[in-house]
């Protein structure tokens, strides 16, 4: 849920800092009111136009239902054929309005800025602060989109080519009816990031190779880890702090010491890089075993549609034990214990 209240404000450049790069995109232009810029994107022409289609067949639904029953509410009550030409006329008017302009004022207000469409692609309607949309923005926006945009009732050839020329030419992809309204479309869902991904640095690749770890906790390596992925969005100031305090951490708990001469920030990668590398090395030599002991693990066989076969619960022993040799019981009268005559 879009609930973080965020101020109107454009992104500063800070001196000392490097301009704000959200990932995936972002480009809403949204700063909380800690003067963050919040990763959020805004929605573009193609998935807006497939949420327009899918609240378009809503619409269609919608108004199907409502034109079937009022006619048979009415037919009921005043009879068939009660109703002129002029009433059915403004009925049919009515039932227009309701479907074009009430339906997706109804629901941005009542659904957080999103329609049937809109929550099926993933987009949100908010304001131009990041804050959350309310009756009035709802209802001039989709006013001037039934007027000039759609189904456009005023020149619907000219006002279709101007609406897209506004939102292909707008930095926010906002049409008319955002304009007029101050509100934008975001992404409600961002895709997931990959993670960070610590890489070694040359000079450093033979002393990282000998360091002891075995100290190094994985609470310190996820701080280490945070702060490398950070450091494009901190200040000079608070970066030069915030790694020579989590060098000095992690100096304490590993050994031997760096060579002299590069900054903390290069102990730090390479720590953290020499430890991604023996994560690997482990798994890998897990992995292994592992394929070694139960090779149905590492490589199920491909068995045929319909067959039979069925898998052992445990692996099969490189070495069967022997059973024991069965012992007849010996009969009365034989001449040896167990019952052979010579």
């Amino acid at each position: 849920m879009f609930t973080v209240l965020v101020t109107a404000q454009p992104p500063r450049s800070v001196p000392g800092r490097p301009a704000p790069s959200g990932g995936y995109g972002a480009d809403a232009g949204l700063v909380s009111g800690e003067a963050v810029e919040l990763d959020i994107r805004v929605a573009r022409l193609g998935s807006r136009v497939l949420a327009l289609l899918l609240d378009i067949l809503v619409q269609f639904t919608l108004a199907v239902v409502l034109l079937t029953g009022a006619g048979i509410l009415l037919s009921s009550l005043l009879g068939p054929g009660a109703l002129d030409a002029a009433a059915l006329r403004g009925l049919q008017t009515v039932g227009v309005v309701l479907i074009l302009v009430g339906y997706p004022v109804a629901c941005e207000t009542l659904n957080s800025g999103r329609t049937v469409g809109k929550l099926a692609v993933g987009l949100r309607v908010v304001r131009t602060d990041g804050g959350r949309v309310g009756f009035r923005p709802a209802l001039t926006r989709s006013l001037v989109g039934v007027a000039v945009e759609w189904p456009g009732l005023v020149l619907p050839l000219l006002t279709w080519a101007v609406g897209v020329t506004v939102m292909l030419t707008d930095p926010r992809g906002r049409r008319l009816g955002d304009l007029a309204a101050g509100t934008l479309v975001i992404h409600d869902r961002s895709p997931a990031g990959t993670g960070y991904v610590p890489t070694m640095v040359p000079p450093l690749a033979s002393w990282a190779a000998t360091l002891d770890l075995t100290r190094l906790d994985d609470g310190l390596a996820l701080a280490v880890r945070q702060l490398l992925s950070r450091t494009s969005t901190l200040t000079r100031d608070a970066r030069r702090r915030l790694t020579r305090s989590l060098w000095a951490e992690v100096a304490a708990v590993t050994s031997p010491p760096p060579p002299p001469g590069l900054p903390e920030w290069a102990y730090l990668a390479a720590v953290l890089a020499e430890r991604h590398v023996r994560a690997r090395q482990r798994l890998a030599r897990t992995r292994s075993v592992t394929s070694t002991l139960w090779p149905e693990l590492a490589a199920p066989a491909a068995e045929a549609p319909g067959s039979a076969a069925v898998r052992p619960a445990v692996p099969a022993l490189a070495h069967p034990v022997p059973q024991p040799a069965l012992v007849r019981p010996a009969v009365a009268g034989s001449g040896t214990p167990n019952g052979s005559t010579r």
